[in-house]
């Protein structure tokens, strides 16, 4: 990594169309909504490859696009196999395109199969629980 895109981060992160981060809230116990883990990625595919890996199931999950001043729900069904599994790239990045060409909701912008993705200069690590 260059010492420039090192200090100033990725170029996409000052894209201000397409979401900085991604969240998945977990909940801890089952019968109080406040107690939740966060876990966290640049990109969806990233965040959700995270969960996948730590065995952390879809039903547990709320997944959020987080933007500079705002926080946008994720319909998590465009990231799951009609199974109820978690998707892997790049069947994802499929998934949530086509999405987005049909409705045109920004928390979906910029995720491509084939082409150009948007986040393609991001680290695609996840991290958590937090």
């Amino acid at each position: 990594m260059g010492i420039i895109k090192k200090f100033i981060g990725p170029i996409s992160k000052y894209d201000d169309s397409i979401p900085y981060t991604y969240i998945a809230k977990v909940k801890i116990l089952e019968r109080d909504d406040n107690l939740v883990n966060h876990y966290f990625s640049d990109t969806i595919c990233g965040l959700v490859e995270y969960l996948s890996s730590n065995n952390i199931l879809p039903e547990d999950v709320e997944l959020f696009a987080c933007y500079q001043k705002k926080e946008i729900p994720i319909d998590k069904k465009y990231c799951l196999s009609e199974k109820g599994k978690w998707l892997e790239r790049p069947e994802i990045c499929h998934s949530l395109e086509e999405h987005y060409k049909q409705t045109m909701e920004e928390q979906f912008k910029g995720h491509v199969e084939l082409g150009e993705c948007s986040f393609e200069d991001r680290d695609r690590e996840g991290s958590g629980p937090y």
